[in-house]
């Protein structure tokens, strides 16, 4: 057998062959590494991790990756500017400590990330955070991946019973769009 099947005397495409449309629907959604972020996102992202603790760059880029869930990182074109313009101001100091400078605020840059009342780029709903609308392309590639896995390995019944859940999905989705 070779994964496809015939509906109502019409070829259904090889299961391979969604396979392949999801991953290129997933190519088309994910967010790149290094992509821009909106302005002086870097900026507050880096003074809040900093008041946490003293970092070097590329801990600080892999911290705002792994807060965001993978969905921002910033290249380290826009962090190891915004660290010299933040020494500029005297927000940071930089001190040599293995080979690498380490990152830390000053009396200056403490004042500056109390004195901000917004939080931290990752803990807003929005494309770095992860959350919001850039939640949903990923979550429908991921549902996307199962019904395509389910394809691939499901028996005849097991087929039927995906398509029942996602039809159901597809109207609630709808219903959602439907609420004031």
């Amino acid at each position: 057998m070779d994964n496809s099947y015939q509906a109502g005397g019409f070829g259904v495409p090889n299961i391979d062959g969604v396979w392949q449309a999801v991953e290129e629907l997933r190519s088309k959604f994910e967010k790149r590494s290094g992509t821009r972020a909106g302005r002086g996102e870097v900026r507050s992202a880096v003074l809040a991790l900093l008041a946490e603790r003293p970092m070097h760059g590329y801990q600080i880029i892999r911290e705002i990756e792994e807060r965001s869930g993978g969905s921002w990182k910033p290249s380290a074109g826009s962090v190891y500017p915004t660290l010299q313009l933040l020494a500029d101001e005297g927000f940071i100091i930089a001190e040599e400590s293995n080979g690498r400078k380490i990152y830390s605020l000053t009396e200056a840059g403490r004042e500056e990330v109390a004195g901000g009342d917004a939080p931290a780029p990752w803990e807003t709903p929005g494309p770095a955070s992860g959350t919001g609308f850039a939640a949903l392309p990923k979550a429908g590639i991921e549902l996307a991946q199962a019904a395509a896995q389910v394809g691939r390995t499901g028996t005849s019944k097991q087929v039927k019973e995906a398509v029942t859940v996602l039809d159901e999905a597809r109207r609630r989705l709808y219903s959602i769009l439907a609420q004031d």
